[in-house]
């Protein structure tokens, strides 16, 4: 009795170990025919796995892009409003009523925006665009000090003679940023001294207040050339990027409270542009992913095939097998491995070149180009489903055989 449990015990295990042996064997036969099933889902599951990173790096790029810009950053600007009124333009005086009404306002910074000249030898002048801002401007727009350092509190108190300029224009006038250190230019006759260069995290394309030809100076001595108080914008910046919208709506309030009813605000941050650049990326993503799925389907009809024409010709095999008393259910089971090996043994192939050729970019550069696991593992699980599905109609017809007439086929 104990002896026949323990052989009914082995028997499951004798059958797989066989039905493995024949699935092995039958792929040594056939290495070449095997090799090329295989490429398909080699192609199919690379192609996922890289989807995913082309997908998520894009995704981190134009989101980083976005967020050097200012992620935090709030824009209040007046748009006009009423007519036959005089304008109702921003102060600075707006700008410290928001910093003492809006607790999630950490930084500020008014923009007064001036065109001037400045000789550059031999009776020759050159367009500059000046901006007068405060030392927190530099914090709020995340801009970058190329050489020397920007201006501080004390040279905005002590209203210094000083400015910085951008990069692009310091290569022009002086040939590198380090030469433009400690020049002097002479705006309206006033001669200021660049103490650094600058320039934006990202390239705005001359969409933002800042261009190639800026020069930024304290708002303090911006009023030595302007008789008003207006400023043509504010800057902002929020403690944390999830108090943006909220802080947004308040800067709106305090600004709409402190002037004319009829006069238009415009109060905006990056976050829609963020919420846009996420769904885009995301779209871009899934639209990579058909593609990617396509081939799969094309490696797995590959392989339905290469059964299918497998079951033909080992028809006498099947009659052999059934003959000395092999299962349907066995005989099914034999042709499906034989499939979903065919299938896996690709899709590890496709991970290990669609990891490899990200990582092969992190080494040969500087980029992190964001990887993901999970990629992998849902590449091996569709590469054993793709094998299931196209594998299921050989191996059924295969089970179906007579095994009378399998053994007469020749």
């Amino acid at each position: 009795m104990a002896t026949t449990t323990a052989t009914a015990s082995r028997q499951p295990i004798l059958v797989f170990g066989e039905i493995f042996k024949l699935t092995y064997d039958t792929f040594c036969a056939h290495k070449v025919r095997v090799s090329l099933t295989s490429l398909g889902m080699v192609i199919g599951t690379a192609s996922l796995i890289l989807v995913v990173t082309i997908g998520m790096t894009g995704k981190q790029y134009v989101l980083n892009q976005i967020q050097s810009i200012g992620a935090n950053m709030i824009d209040a600007e007046y748009q006009g409003g009423g007519e036959d009124t005089t304008p109702d333009r921003l102060t600075v005086d707006d700008m410290y009523a928001v910093l003492q009404r809006v607790s999630g306002v950490v930084a500020a910074s008014p923009v007064v925006p001036l065109d001037e000249r400045i000789p550059i030898g031999y009776g020759k002048e050159r367009e500059v665009r000046v901006l007068g801002v405060l030392p927190e401007y530099r914090s709020v727009r995340n801009l970058v000090v190329v050489s020397g350092r920007f201006f501080d509190a004390e040279d905005e108190q002590a209203r210094n003679k000083v400015g910085v300029i951008q990069q692009k224009l310091a290569e022009q006038l002086y040939g590198s940023v380090e030469k433009a250190v400690g020049k002097v230019v002479k705006l309206s006759g006033l001669p200021f001294t660049i103490i650094g260069t600058f320039r934006e995290r990202v390239d705005t394309f001359g969409q933002s207040e800042v261009t190639d030809n800026s020069m930024v100076i304290p708002y303090s001595v911006s009023r030595y050339f302007t008789n008003t108080p207006y400023v043509q914008q504010l800057y902002f910046s929020a403690a944390d990027p999830s108090m943006v919208v909220p802080v947004t709506e308040q800067i709106h309030e305090v600004i709409r409270s402190r002037h004319r009813p009829e006069s238009n605000y415009v109060v905006q941050n990056l976050t829609a542009l963020l919420s846009v650049a996420d769904r885009t990326a995301n779209a871009l993503t899934l639209v990579l992913f058909l593609i990617a799925a396509v081939t799969l389907l094309v490696g797995g009809i590959g392989i339905m095939n290469i059964m299918l024409t497998s079951v033909t010709s080992r028809i006498h095999e099947i009659g052999i097998r059934k003959a000395i008393g092999a299962t349907n259910a066995e005989i099914r089971f034999q042709f499906l491995s034989e499939a979903v090996l065919i299938s896996l043994i690709g899709g590890l192939g496709g991970v290990v070149i669609g990891l490899a050729l990200p990582f092969s970019v992190r080494f040969l550069t500087d980029y992190r180009i964001p990887i993901s696991g999970l990629s992998a593992i849902v590449a091996i699980v569709v590469s054993a489903l793709v094998g299931i599905l196209f594998g299921t109609v050989p191996a059924a017809r295969a089970a179906k055989m007579d095994p009378v007439e399998s053994l007469r086929y020749e």
